[in-house]
């Protein structure tokens, strides 16, 4: 960015730089400007792949087409951007979309710190709203109306023009000849820019002026007394509009930012790196907690040392920090915060159609407009052809004027549903599935008010009224919002897990359940409330069902809830194991069966139980031969747990045969088998010498009361060579006794 650009935008920084749509200008403004100081650091970090590039020509177009549209507000006639308030509104958004969706593809091209101010960029993108200020909203209304005004009866039509006329000029400030001189000097500009290019837009001007020339001086005469009249560049009154307008526009598009403001943010909720509130704290070798993205990035780039402390770290482990995320959590239910999960905030943005229907409505209405000019079939155009209004009617299909529970396809807000009568309550909860499951867009509006706590309360209404189909419609709206949601999950209250509970006791919606607690459980905070919930019993009897998919998921839960070591108590390996390995012969759940086995290996009673229960162990070990890599891996992970215990269970695991299967796993597995595998073959290589030595010794003691007393024979006993040296078979019963 040169100079010249500069200091363009520090012109642009203060509202009164532009004639109408001050605070959404000046909104967008400071965005160019902040986007105009990382875009040399931007470029220093030569993100060169071709997506690289393609997202820094992105941005380039985007910043430009802002500061285009900048200037527009800045020098063209008020009367006529006042007309086109809802065309600029929408280049608003346009623009900033444009530039959280390039911004978004070079933020993970780049160093972790720059891409942390990039991020916060993007944030405030999210967060930003553009509505019309009041009195331009105003002054573009009663022009419009005027613009649509019958010519049967011309007295009407002058008396419409000039007051009409007088209302424009005083909400915009056009109350001093001065003011009208620029005001007409700035049509005149903006009649040379269109060219012949534009009919309808010329016709538009055209008029705007004639009504400056006809009535000017009645407009004067009227506002003489008026507070706003003053000169050109005294914005005191306007300003003072502007932030009244501004605060009604955050009460009411802005809920989230004004909740985040009016609360204080403990400094230890904040992330070192990005200084923003954590959604996934995890902590570090140095005891530090960050953001789980941020700290793997900056790992990523080759960074060995704490951020924070700067230590250098000898590993680059990533903890969860379930203690503040708990904390967090609760704090943000305080509040009614919602948290987004930076890792998820890089989908891709809606494209915005250029040929609205508000927009076209709003022209095709104007075609037949009739004034005292020839200017007939006049539509008003657009600004810009590459741009289009967003806004949608609030109208119900209809045509009643009442209020709908959505405004447009990316809100949803079940918090009125309790209104509509139990059917009209299932139609909404199923259209809102559908909607869902096919916009991703739809996630991000929703919160614990607007659609957690109704859902809860429509879940248990179901079930209270034995509505299975409302349970199940239900359940899958629910499993959609976990799958898609993850900022809105920590939101989730124990109530909700109870009612789960309760679902797994009916046929109603099993398999929903299920597939919602899969997706629960692989959070670590919600482990716990899982299990509080009584919920385990019924996920353990999942297992003797003749439903082959209710067994899946079982598997699945229980798969994430034995990474828990405080869970391992609550699960009977003597009960469970004999129900589990079964399980092992299928091809598609054996990984699953090995990581709960050696998650389970973790205590004594578990490993017992494990080579004490039938099948188990001979499973595990046919598994490192046809098994698929990840299955070697837990597989060898499980028998180097249980020997590096006791050389009893070397032993046993020696009499399955194991040692080609490891010497190949030692060579063609993954790396993590690799090391399990030669650490294990180790272990049983000094067990089978140990043995070994003490099977030479009793044989010489043998040999030697053989000789003494030829009466006497040598014992026979079965033996198997391992590792080369003869090794007797034993039991089971002979080892753990």
């Amino acid at each position: 960015m040169g100079n010249d650009e500069s200091e363009i935008v520090e012109i642009w920084s203060s509202p009164s730089s532009f004639k109408v749509h001050h605070g959404m200008c000046t909104q967008l403004s400071k965005f160019v400007e902040r986007i105009a100081k990382v875009f040399p650091e931007i470029e220093a970090a030569r993100p060169r792949c071709s997506s690289g590039v393609q997202a820094l020509c992105l941005l380039n177009n985007a910043i430009g087409k802002a500061k285009s549209l900048l200037q527009y507000c800045s020098e063209y006639s008020k009367l006529y951007l006042a007309i086109t308030g809802g065309v600029i509104v929408s280049r608003c958004r346009r623009s900033t979309n444009m530039m959280e969706q390039s911004l978004s593809q070079i933020e993970s091209m780049v160093p972790v710190m720059l891409a942390v101010e990039i991020s916060q960029i993007i944030d405030d993108l999210r967060e930003a709203t553009f509505i019309l200020d009041s009195s331009d909203e105003e002054a573009g209304k009663v022009l419009r109306e005027l613009l649509q005004e019958d010519v049967s009866a011309i007295d009407s039509l002058e008396f419409s023009e000039i007051k009409a006329l007088q209302l424009a000029a005083s909400r915009l400030c056009i109350t001093s000849p001065k003011a009208i001189l620029i005001e007409k000097r700035s049509i005149k500009k903006l009649l040379d820019k269109v060219g012949d290019s534009d009919q309808s837009k010329i016709k538009v001007l055209k008029y705007l002026f004639y009504l400056l020339k006809k009535y000017g001086n009645s407009v004067l005469g009227e506002q003489k007394d008026n507070a706003c009249a003053q000169e050109e560049g005294s914005y005191t009154v306007c300003s003072q509009s502007f932030e009244v307008d501004s605060r009604v526009g955050d009460r009411k598009f802005g809920a989230q930012t004004n909740n985040l403001s009016r609360a204080i943010i403990p400094e230890v909720f904040k992330c070192p790196l990005s200084l923003r509130l954590m959604y996934d704290p995890v902590v570090i070798e140095s005891g530090q907690t960050f953001e789980r993205m941020w700290i793997q990035k900056w790992f990523e780039e080759g960074n060995h040392t704490c951020p924070k402390t700067k230590m250098k770290l000898v590993c680059q482990s990533l903890t969860p920090n379930t203690a503040m995320k708990d904390l967090i959590s609760k704090w943000c239910m305080k509040y009614g915060i919602t948290i987004s999960d930076p890792s998820l905030q890089k989908a891709a943005l809606p494209s915005l159609d250029s040929s609205s229907t508000s927009i076209s409505s709003l022209c095709s209405s104007m075609n037949d407009l009739h004034v005292p000019l020839d200017i007939s079939n006049m539509s008003l155009g657009s600004l810009d052809t590459s741009y289009g209004s967003d806004t949608s009617s609030n109208k119900i299909a209809d045509g009643s004027n009442r209020t709908p529970l959505w405004t447009n396809v990316h809100d949803i807000d079940l918090s009125r549903l309790t209104e509509l009568n139990w059917d009209c309550q299932c139609k909404v909860i199923e259209d809102y599935e559908t909607r869902l499951e096919h916009d991703n867009q739809v996630s991000h509006s929703l919160s614990s008010t607007n659609f957690v706590e109704p859902l809860i309360r429509f879940l248990r209404d179901a079930r209270d009224l034995h509505d299975s189909r409302a349970q199940r419609i239900g359940c899958r709206l629910l499993l959609a919002f976990v799958s898609k949601n993850r900022s809105g999950i920590p939101y989730l209250n124990e109530d909700l897990f109870s009612l789960l509970a309760s679902f797994l006791h009916s046929a109603a919606a099993t398999e929903e359940t299920l597939a919602i607690l899969v997706a629960l459980s692989s959070y670590a905070y919600f482990i716990s409330k899982i299990v509080a919930s009584g919920a385990l019993a019924s996920i353990l009897n999942m297992l003797d069902s003749p439903n082959g998919k209710f067994q899946e998921l079982a598997i699945k839960i229980l798969h994430n809830l034995s990474s828990d070591v405080d869970i391992q108590s609550h699960i009977a390996p003597s009960e469970f194991l004999p129900k589990l390995v079964p399980f092992l012969k299928d091809a598609t759940l054996a990984v699953s069966c090995l990581v709960i086995l050696k998650n389970m290996c973790n205590t004594e009673h578990a490993r017992v139980c494990v080579v004490e229960t039938s099948g188990c162990l001979p499973s595990v070990a046919e598994l490192l031969e046809i098994g698929s890599e990840e299955d070697q891996e837990h597989a060898v992970a499980i028998l180097l747990c249980l020997c590096s215990q006791r050389d009893q269970y070397c032993k046993l695991v020696m009499n399955e045969g194991v040692i080609p299967s490891l010497v190949k796993i030692s060579v063609y597995g993954n790396d993590k088998a690799k090391v399990s595998a030669l650490e294990l073959r180790r272990l049983l290589r000094d067990v089978a010498y140990s043995v070994e030595q003490q099977c030479f010794g009793s044989e010489i003691d043998t040999s030697k009361d053989a000789s003494s007393d030829p009466r006497k024979e040598k014992p026979s006993s079965k033996t198997s060579r391992i590792f080369g040296w003869k090794f007797p078979k034993l039991s089971k019963k002979s080892v753990l006794s």
